[in-house]
């Protein structure tokens, strides 16, 4: 996709052009199906999905379905209505596969992020004297950092021994694959885990997940991958991949609602094998779970690693999202996506180029395949004056300290249109 000849443009081209775009544009459509933000009566240009999705407009309807049900039927709720809700995890579970590019059985709509991982640890991070190290990258989400350090520090290790943090090389943003599998190598006798992100928060630079797994497992390693900000915004192959566990929540690119319910993927591989685990009713085994016996006897698959009653209302909105992922499919998801964010690029470039000088450096790597939706801008010295002049024009992206912007267009509700808004700011702001 070549879109350098959009730097020729004027601004009344470029917004015709955007314009026309929008006309064409065949998952156009989509963007009615979501509430946009409005302040004073005008819509906002919204590129913050990446921090919070926008809300379907069929949530509501999603919610007011199982609230009749509790009115109408109470605890028979769980087995009685149009669908009960004792197994309604698994309406979620064919369209989540498909998200994430795995089989139904391996995953499941469950608990939070940060629970999951601390789970998926449980079971998959078994130290020994010599192999007790766990391999990461450096400034992944705190939250990651917060549950490895601390899970690190509960089974009795020094995060500052046994967390091994890959960096970018000086005076670069991103990190090299090579890096990370030569660091893999370097400490593949005293590995015991790798755990990272797929899609880095700060820099949005996708990793290579298929090369990392293939080349950790050579060395006979596990390996695990946060998904917060991949899952529902690039496509993953996690089953063909051979990807041990992975973890995501669902607040973000799958607009299911602050705090959503997580997911987790657990490999088919693992599904038989006595892994130890932390567990709870939930995940004992469904057609004897009101047996209330001793001894836990967890359900086949992801499912297996749910702990406590699931919150119906926040599965009901995560499912009402997944339908329309469904419906629009990942993969065109996924080319209007490359399409966007190639557009804010090229609008990037031509603020630089009408300036004469780099007023925005992007820390995010300019090669579509290692990256997703999301580019992070780097304005040296003005850039939180940069990201209020955006606000006040009505454009929400989010400011990530020390320096960054962060704009992400989402292809169900984004209008090309949009980006040329960006634009516009943008050089109204330095008077180009």
């Amino acid at each position: 996709m070549n879109l350098q000849h959009i730097l020729s443009f004027s601004s009344d081209e470029l917004h015709e052009w955007a314009l026309e775009k929008d006309r064409r544009d065949a998952l156009g459509h989509f963007r009615e199906r979501f509430y946009l933000p409005q302040r004073d009566g005008e819509t906002l240009t919204y590129l913050c999905g990446n921090s919070l999705g926008l809300q379907p407009k069929a949530t509501r309807e999603a919610i007011d379905r199982e609230l009749t049900t509790w009115q109408n039927h109470g605890v028979e709720g769980w087995f009685e209505g149009e669908e009960s809700w004792l197994s309604y995890h698994r309406y979620c579970q064919k369209s989540l596969a498909a998200i994430v590019g795995a089989l139904p059985e391996e995953v499941c709509p469950m608990n939070h992020l940060t629970v999951n991982l601390h789970l998926m640890w449980a079971s998959f991070y078994q130290p020994t004297a010599e192999r007790y190290k766990v391999l990461t990258v450096a400034g992944d989400f705190p939250s990651d950092q917060y549950a490895l350090e601390t899970h690190l520090r509960f089974r009795g290790y020094d995060p500052a021994v046994a967390l091994i943090e890959v960096v970018p090389r000086k005076g670069e943003y991103s990190i090299r694959t090579a890096d990370i599998l030569d660091t893999i190598a370097q400490h593949a006798d005293e590995l015991a885990l790798i755990c990272m992100s797929g899609l880095h928060y700060y820099t949005g630079q996708v990793y290579d997940m298929q090369a990392i797994t293939a080349f950790a497992h050579r060395h006979g390693l596990l390996v695990g991958f946060d998904l917060a900000h991949a899952a529902g915004n690039i496509p993953l192959q996690l089953h063909n991949w051979g990807v041990d566990f992975a973890v995501w929540c669902s607040y973000k690119y799958l607009n299911s609602g602050p705090g959503g319910v997580s997911g987790l993927f657990v490999h088919e591989k693992h599904h038989t094998a006595s892994l130890p685990r932390l567990a709870g009713w939930w995940g004992y085994e469904e057609a004897r779970r009101f047996e209330m016996t001793k001894g836990f006897v967890p359900m086949q698959g992801a499912a297996g690693w749910q702990l406590s009653t699931p919150n119906i209302m926040a599965l009901a909105m995560h499912r009402a999202s997944l339908a329309i992922f469904e419906e629009a499919g990942i993969e065109n998801l996924r080319r209007k996506s490359e399409e966007l964010t190639g557009l804010l690029e090229m609008v990037l470039q031509r603020i630089n180029q009408k300036a004469g000088m780099p007023k925005i450096q992007l820390m995010t790597p300019t090669d579509p395949a290692q990256r997703g939706a999301q580019l992070s801008l780097l304005i040296e010295n003005e850039g939180k004056k940069v990201f209020d002049a955006l606000t006040a024009k009505g454009i929400i992206g989010d400011w990530r300290e020390p320096n960054c912007i962060r704009l992400t267009p989402i292809p169900l509700y984004t209008a090309f249109e949009d980006i040329w808004k960006v634009g516009e700011a943008l050089e109204n702001y330095w008077k180009l």
